[in-house]
């Protein structure tokens, strides 16, 4: 991702990266207009249902990204919820925000004839303000697949910002996609149907098949000035742990078994119990039902279950 001078001289101050100083252990360094945006996942069952619903919400990111003043650093789409690390007046990042959430909601309704699914989901964003929780919650995005028990390492996760940083072209270790990439002209009728849009584009997008290339919004350049070395940056990766983010109130669930299992085992338990296999035909009575069963047959975390089961968890918490 280009940035102008003016901007990239600004993000430089804000996030420290101009700093000169000589290292001294423990010194913390301040960073300004950084945001952990993210919605709560225990909200609803599933936003992504399969690979064309998340090759259209990465696409999504770009056009929504083309309409608003932020730089996006990291971000992860998840089955249940969204993890964007945000830079950028804090008013305009909870704007794009609500704008991809809406959207995405539009095209669940139009797909699925599922309305206003995500209307109500709450969205969350915590405050970034030293370099060293900026780090942290960077490589937590970036974990958060495997720490779900999805069977990708974070910087291989697909529907992620994980695969851009300290990547290398013409080596080795290159990834299969960047021998693959096509610019796709602008203005064609052809772009706007790949990327679901009615909205000109009028420079060429570079393409991945049919994923809008995530180098195309992600400050990912920025990123790796941040970390300055794949030493620093692995060593956040393997270091950075749930509780680093949710003792500054993070959102977040301690799962016990994968959570595609556990949708699976949903699934079977629901037409078990109820003939159905789909846990949106149920009541609140029957879904609390299911997520009693499912915690007593499978000792699976009341975070996990109450979302499986499409229930607010400060609500039945309690009843589970």
């Amino acid at each position: 991702m280009e940035l102008n001078e003016k901007l990239l001289r600004q993000i430089e101050m804000d996030l420290g990266l101009n700093y000169a100083g000589p290292f001294v252990k423990g010194q913390e360094i301040s960073v300004k207009n950084c945001w952990h945006f993210s919605t709560d996942g225990n909200a609803v069952d599933e936003i992504f249902y399969n690979e064309d619903d998340f090759i259209a919400g990465m696409n999504r990111i770009y056009i929504v990204s083309k309409g608003y003043d932020v730089i996006i650093l990291a971000f992860s789409l998840m089955d249940t919820h969204l993890h964007f690390i945000l830079y950028g007046a804090r008013e305009e990042c909870n704007r794009f925000m609500h704008d991809y959430v809406r959207r995405t909601s539009r095209y669940i309704a139009v797909t699925y004839g599922d309305s206003h699914k995500l209307k109500d989901v709450p969205i969350h964003y915590q405050t970034i303000d030293t370099e060293r929780y900026l780090k942290t919650a960077i490589c937590y995005t970036i974990k958060n697949a495997p720490v779900a028990g999805i069977p990708f390492m974070g910087w291989d996760y697909p529907w992620s910002s994980g695969p851009l940083y300290f990547r290398r072209s013409s080596v080795w270790g290159t990834p299969v996609w960047l021998g693959q990439m096509k610019a796709l002209d602008p203005g064609k009728v052809s772009q706007r149907r790949t990327l679901r849009t009615k909205q000109y584009q009028y420079e060429p997008v570079r393409m991945m098949g049919d994923i809008v290339f995530p180098g195309e919004y992600v400050a990912f350049e920025v990123v790796e000035r941040l970390f300055r070395t794949c030493r620093s940056y692995n060593y956040f990766l393997c270091t950075s742990r749930e509780d680093d983010v949710d003792g500054r109130g993070g959102m977040l669930s301690r799962l016990s078994i994968p959570m595609q299992e556990m949708r699976q085992h949903k699934k079977e338990l629901c037409k078990e119990l109820f003939g159905v296999s789909s846990v949106r035909l149920l009541d609140t009575p029957r879904r609390i039902r299911l997520a009693r069963a499912l915690r007593t047959r499978y000792n699976s975390s009341v975070k996990q279950i109450v979302r499986l089961c499409g229930l607010i968890y400060d609500e039945v918490k309690g009843l589970i």
